[in-house]
């Protein structure tokens, strides 16, 4: 049995996919993940990477960026900013609530439901389409350590190692990886 602490147990509060390059998804009742290549039906899914900027760069590179996730408390910050953002508004895949994302380290295996396992790559970062969304948030997701390090809050982005159905009320552990660990960069 794996060991969790509290802050590595949490819950699915919504799943979202598009089949096209939206900056927005489409919730849904379950999505379905699919072993090395991401959630079925999305843009994003495939071995190699579908971000246009990145594909522009080299189509050819790993994707390492097959699901998004989201906690559901970043919407919670941005409201006391003004903003209003609903789950699947900022292109995630699955919108989480109790789990800290954010600091969990790269490598980490997150189990997802009954069978899925995604595997965290790195943290999004969040680009202009944001404030194209909503004008300024960009900035309420971004934000510095006293040091001036930029500190990124738009979510982690991971791989299926092992597929399934997610549904909204399904439950996340996470499995830290061997030590020393690596926190989440950009990917």
């Amino acid at each position: 049995m794996i060991a969790m602490e509290a802050s590595s147990i949490g819950i699915v509060i919504s799943v979202s996919r598009s089949a096209a390059h939206t900056f927005s998804k489409e919730t849904a009742k379950s999505i379905k993940l699919l072993a090395g290549l991401g959630v079925e039906g999305d843009a994003h899914m495939g071995t190699t990477v579908k971000h246009r900027s990145r594909v522009a760069q080299n189509p050819d590179q790993p994707n390492l960026r097959q699901v998004h996730l989201i906690h559901s408390e970043l919407f919670d910050e941005v409201r006391n900013d003004g903003f209003h953002v609903e789950p699947g508004q900022m292109g995630e895949n699955i919108t989480t609530r109790g789990i800290e994302l954010l600091g969990l380290p790269t490598g980490t295996k997150l189990y997802i439901g009954e069978s899925a396992i995604v595997e965290l790559t790195g943290l999004r970062n969040p680009c202009a389409q944001i404030d194209r969304f909503q004008q300024g948030l960009l900035n309420a997701v971004l934000d510095r350590t006293e040091d001036g390090e930029l500190i990124r809050k738009a979510g982690v982005m991971g791989i299926v190692l092992t597929g399934g159905d997610v549904h909204v009320g399904d439950t996340i552990l996470a499995e830290l990886p061997p030590e020393p660990h690596r926190p989440l960069e950009r990917v």
